[in-house]
């Protein structure tokens, strides 16, 4: 973090978070350190909770291909000028198989280079128009049930939405 906005939580400041929402947060990050959002959101510790679960879940749980959320991770990113964002995922991505070439393409604005196969154009057109314009086409949904079924395209449609939720936190907050 370079100029936050507000003061980041810091550790053996009062009041301390209680010590299992901790424990929860270092356990989804390496070596359990603390990043700058974490320490951005304790100094809520009911948004620090819900917030850790969700995103939680999302990066975790989803039976959508990790490649692929981090792909809509940093091409919300890219489109929301959360640079930090960019930062985590990035090498995040390109351990989720993601390459280098995607990723630089990713920060052209109009991207849909022939370097993305077909799931992955269909999942950069709903996270554009999603983060764009809020309202997603219905081809785009359709193509989406046809290429991921629907319980997918409901896991693509929640990464885009909580992705745009953490960029937004990000840049309003300067982290």
């Amino acid at each position: 973090m370079s100029d936050p906005r507000v003061t980041p939580w810091q550790d053996g400041v009062q009041p301390a978070p209680p010590a299992e929402l901790l424990t929860e947060m270092r356990g989804r990050r390496p070596n359990g350190e603390l990043i700058g959002i974490d320490r951005m959101l304790l100094r809520s510790f009911p948004l620090a909770k819900g917030w850790n679960e969700l995103l939680g879940r999302v990066r975790a749980d989803f039976d959508l291909d990790l490649e692929h959320r981090e792909l809509i991770m940093l091409r919300v990113a890219v489109l929301n000028g959360a640079e930090f964002e960019w930062g985590v995922h990035y090498p995040a991505y390109l351990d989720a198989g993601g390459t280098e070439e995607k990723a630089v393409a990713l920060k052209d604005a109009d991207t849909v280079a022939g370097l993305f196969d077909e799931e992955e154009r269909t999942l950069l057109a709903l996270t554009d128009q999603s983060t764009r314009q809020v309202e997603v086409d219905a081809e785009v949904i359709e193509k989406l049930k046809k290429l991921f079924g629907e319980a997918r395209t409901v896991e693509a449609v929640a990464t885009v939405a909580a992705y745009n939720m953490v960029s937004r936190f990000l840049v309003a907050l300067a982290v």
